[in-house]
Parts: structure tokens; C-alpha cells; sequence
């Protein structure tokens, strides 16, 4: 089975051909000050016809997203209860769900309506996901204060958990080492997870990111990399 798996960030768009388990393509293209206006929606366009497909899988990083308990069902609040962290266009975002059952949450999302219907009219099993979703269900937590960062090219996401709580999630620009440190640390002070409890655990992008593993290495007593991002191996933990 040809499966095709697309990721978008804030920035850039990663796709991966995998046959039966067996990466046989992958690739990444990122907006940069040169880059045209529809960089990513052309390079989407080129994916899409590359061959055919039997599944795709989409995940979204991009960061228009509520975290509420399971079980919220007024889905129609979607848009405004994103609204409160980032600005939404209903004409050309599309609102989406993802369920997480291991810590009981679920996140609303939005995706680019363009994408999507480019995607859906592949007429294919199509699964969406929210990046922040996919990593929750990852992560094996002890009963214990945990940081768990998710980096990406000039973007991370991470979670606050206690004693397999969700306390805190975000998902945000890093385009300085020392600002993204400044706000770990000024996170950790507003919701009472000492630096000497608190275990950190890095997964992603950690080689591309070496400068603020280091720093945050200065910092923090507890720290594991989980693993590295490797190229045809894991993508956005799969």
C-alpha cells in the first residue's frame, strides 16, 4: 500500500512516500524571504500527482488551536475558542478535531481550506490529525512533573504534565534560543514546576535545534533526548 504522509508547519511543508513500512521517499520545502507567494501550495500540487495513492495521512503544527476536555461537544464554539489564541478566518480556514482518549483532551484546530479541498478531491482515505494530538500520544509519562518538547524547523510545541495531567500546551515560533529558554523557564515559575523535580525530554528536530539543547542543558538537571528526527526513519513520531 502506497501511503503519502504530509506535514505542515508554521514555515514549511514535509511529505513522505512509505510502501509497507519502507520510506521510499522524502522531502521538505520551506518558505523563505525568495520563495513565491504560493511556494507551498505549488509544492502541495506537485506531491499530490506524484503517483497514486491509497491512503494519505496530514498533520497539522500549524499553531491555530484550543486544547478543552474530552467530551466538549459544543463543536460550533470551535472557532471562537481559538479565536482567544490566535486570529481565524472561517472563509478560508477549515475547523477541525482531534480526540486524544490517553489524557482525556481534545484539540480544535484549523487548516487551510485550499489544502484541504486540493487534498479531499483525491477522492482517498485521507486521516487528519493535529501534530499536537499525535505527539500527546507518544509520550509515556511517570507520575512525576515532565517537560515534553517537540521541535521542529523554527518551531516547537510542548507539554507541562503532571502526574499525567495535562497543566500546559503550546505550540509556537522559535526564532531565538534565548527568548524560547526565557519563556520555558518564565512557564515553569507561573505553573510551579521547580527546575530540580522536573524531568524535560527533547524529541524532533534535536540535531537542526544542537544550540538550545545545549543552553537549556545549562539550566536543567534532568534532560533526555528521546530521539532525533532522522530522515526517512520517524516523521513527526510516527
Amino acid at each position: 500500500m502506497n501511503v503519502l504522509n504530509l506535514l505542515f508547519t508554521k514555515d514549511g511543508l514535509i511529505y513522505q512516500i512509505a510502501k509497507n513500512k519502507s520510506i521510499l521517499e522524502e522531502k521538505s520545502y520551506f518558505v523563505t524571504e525568495e520563495t513565491p507567494e504560493n511556494f507551498i501550495a505549488d509544492q502541495l500540487d506537485d506531491i499530490l500527482i506524484k503517483q497514486r495513492f491509497d491512503e494519505i495521512h496530514v498533520i497539522s503544527s500549524l499553531n491555530h488551536f484550543t486544547l478543552m476536555p474530552e467530551g466538549f461537544s459544543e463543536h460550533d464554539a470551535g472557532f471562537e475558542l481559538i479565536a482567544f489564541n490566535a486570529p481565524v478566518d472561517k472563509e478560508n480556514e477549515e475547523l477541525m478535531l482531534s480526540v486524544n482518549k490517553k489524557f482525556k483532551v481534545q484539540f480544535y484546530y484549523t487548516f487551510p481550506k485550499t489544502f484541504y479541498k486540493k487534498i479531499k478531491e483525491l477522492a482517498i482515505p485521507v486521516h487528519f490529525n493535529f501534530s499536537g494530538e499525535k505527539f500527546l500520544n507518544s509520550i509515556n509519562n511517570k507520575n512525576n512533573k515532565e517537560i515534553h518538547i517537540n521541535l521542529y524547523h523554527n518551531q516547537c510545541e510542548f507539554f507541562a504534565i503532571d502526574n499525567k495531567k495535562i497543566i500546559l500546551y503550546n505550540n509556537l515560533d522559535v526564532n531565538s534560543e534565548v527568548d524560547f529558554l526565557y519563556f520555558v523557564m518564565f512557564t515553569l515559575s507561573k505553573i510551579g514546576f521547580g527546575i530540580n523535580e522536573t524531568s524535560f525530554f527533547a524529541y524532533g528536530e534535536t540535531t537542526e535545534n544542537e544550540t538550545f539543547i545545549s543552553e537549556l542543558q545549562k539550566f536543567v538537571k534532568n534532560l533526555k533526548i528521546v530521539f532525533d528526527n532522522i530522515p526517512n526513519k520517524n516523521f513527526i513520531l510516527v
